[in-house]
């Protein structure tokens, strides 16, 4: 997986840990029901996914809620923005002014743990490590079958 995609997923989860010390603010303003609890699961689902990613370990199985968080914010919070992710407004001494980002990181969020999910595990990830071992243990347990006939001799 390329290094800027993982960089990216880490400064989201950093993101949604700050959203969390502000006192929960967006969660709660956006209607989503148990906003505390919600705003923690998100959390946990960012973290603990983005290091099965990172690993590549269960993959398929932590992109659901992955999916999941990321459609949730794209119809929650993105929608009104419209598409692009750079709102340039103003640029000042201080430098430029950005307004709130639109659905495209999202959508691209959504298609990367797509391809991940259809190309499976790569060769130096967890799970196809995993998924070699258990080929390996399975083959040396295997009873060997007794296909051959034996021959009986009679006398004669």
């Amino acid at each position: 997986m390329p290094p800027c995609s993982i960089k990216a997923k880490w400064n989201h989860a950093v993101k949604a840990i700050a959203l969390m010390r502000s006192g929960l603010a967006a969660s709660a303003s956006t209607g989503v029901p148990g906003p505390h609890f919600m705003a923690w699961a998100t959390i946990l689902v960012e973290i603990l996914g983005g290091l099965a990613v990172i690993l590549g370990a269960f993959v398929t199985l932590a992109s659901l809620p992955m999916a999941a968080v990321l459609l949730v914010a794209i119809f929650t919070v993105h929608l009104p923005y419209g598409f692009s992710s750079i709102k340039l407004q103003t640029v000042t001494a201080a430098g430029a002014q950005f307004g709130p980002p639109g659905y495209e990181v999202d959508l691209l969020y959504l298609a990367c743990l797509a391809a991940l999910v259809l190309g499976g595990p790569g060769p130096l990830a967890i799970g196809g490590l995993i998924r070699k071992w258990r080929k390996v243990r399975s083959s040396q347990h295997r009873p060997r079958s007794t296909t051959a006939t034996t021959r009986i001799i009679s006398p004669q």
